[in-house]
């Protein structure tokens, strides 16, 4: 089991969690203000992305720490993917 140990790759990972737990705030704010379902859909998928980009960093991380077969770093990309 690999961790992430790098302190700045940690802590931009974390940032970007912390981005994306505010859009999902935003979009449940939408949501109770009954907004328009098109924006609605259009902050999800704003949310989405960046989540999406926060784990490809943290493959990335995998990948710099080096201590993950590339076969185990394409089968974990295929799983959660």
């Amino acid at each position: 089991m690999t961790h992430i140990t790098d302190t700045e790759r940690k802590k931009a990972l974390i940032l970007r969690l912390k981005k994306v737990e505010g859009q999902l705030r935003g979009i449940q704010k939408l949501i109770e203000e009954e907004s328009d379902c098109e924006k609605v859909a259009q902050q999800m998928t704003a949310s989405r992305k960046a989540l999406d980009k926060a784990f490809y960093t943290m493959v990335g991380c995998v990948i710099a720490q080096g201590e993950v077969a590339g076969d185990d770093v394409a089968a974990m990309l295929a799983k959660f993917s």
